[in-house]
């Protein structure tokens, strides 16, 4: 892959400053919009189904995040989603714990069969759900079993092309070691550390930050993918480099959000660890 295009996808959002209305989980909702306002977008947050419509009309973008469901936020996403397909703005839908409840494989079905998805991004468990394939998930981490390791890596590389195929959307599977992939095209991305998984919320914000990508880079969604997930990755590399022996994962919070805010496109380009499948 071209490492300038992930430059290039980094510039574009500090640019155009992509405002993403974030339907997303009140576990994770201010580290959301702090991660978006870091990466160089705008956030706003709005789940109520009587606001939505208006809130999604002036964005560019929008995020839905299945994590804490209630029947209220679940019409808000019905309704947002709508304006957004008819709109043209792109659709990120994080389906949190798919697979862990009936609820929330249903509403991650229904959104995926109704709504115009852009980019679909999450664990493995999650992503074979939302393909069907999944008997269960652990809470809202991967099943050990559906792990992308090594071994692997080529079968999982040929299930998310043939998703995104079957979707017409991106598929994004984030774990140790991610896969983005198009209809014809995968690559794996080894960015990260283990510590992303000691915090709450860096998934969630990486799918807001996914979103502002694909806003400010609406003629290469694939790379604006790659772009988002590396460099979300190289932020966390970058965070944990500095901690210091007395701290902990508040302190990571902290670096990691710091790292998105300093990421340049030249570090990103240099830093980014992406391999073509």
């Amino acid at each position: 892959m071209d490492m300038a295009e992930l430059g290039r996808a980094l510039d574009n959002v500090r640019t155009t400053v992509p405002l993403v209305h974030c339907i997303t989980n009140y576990v994770t909702v201010n580290d959301c919009a702090n991660a978006l306002l870091a990466c160089g977008g705008s956030p706003i947050m709005s789940d109520e189904p009587d606001d939505v419509e208006d809130i999604t009309s002036i964005c560019g973008g929008l995020v839905l995040n299945i994590g804490t469901l209630n029947q209220r936020s679940i019409e808000g996403m019905r309704v947002a989603g709508k304006r957004a397909g008819e709109l043209g703005h792109a659709i990120v839908l994080d389906p949190v714990g798919a697979g862990a409840s009936k609820l929330r494989t249903d509403t991650a079905a229904e959104l995926i069969d109704t709504l115009p998805v852009t980019v679909v991004r999450g664990n493995m468990s999650e992503i074979k759900t939302i393909a069907g394939s999944a008997a269960a998930t652990r809470g809202v981490d991967v099943n050990p079993d559906d792990a992308v390791t090594e071994d692997n890596l080529a079968a999982s590389a040929d299930f998310a092309r043939s998703l995104a195929a079957k979707l017409g959307a991106v598929v994004a599977i984030t774990g140790a070691i991610d896969i983005v992939a198009s209809a014809d095209r995968a690559v794996a991305i080894r960015n990260g550390v283990a510590t992303m998984g000691k915090i709450t919320g860096t998934g969630c914000m990486l799918t807001c930050v996914a979103a502002a990508y694909a806003v400010a880079n609406p003629d290469d969604i694939f790379g604006a993918t790659v772009a988002a997930i590396a460099g979300h990755g190289l932020a966390g590399e970058v965070a944990a480099a500095r901690m210091a022996p007395a701290d902990g994962n508040g302190s990571f919070r902290t670096y990691l959000l710091d790292a998105i805010c300093n990421m340049s496109a030249d570090q990103l380009m240099a830093g980014a660890k992406i391999e073509e499948l």
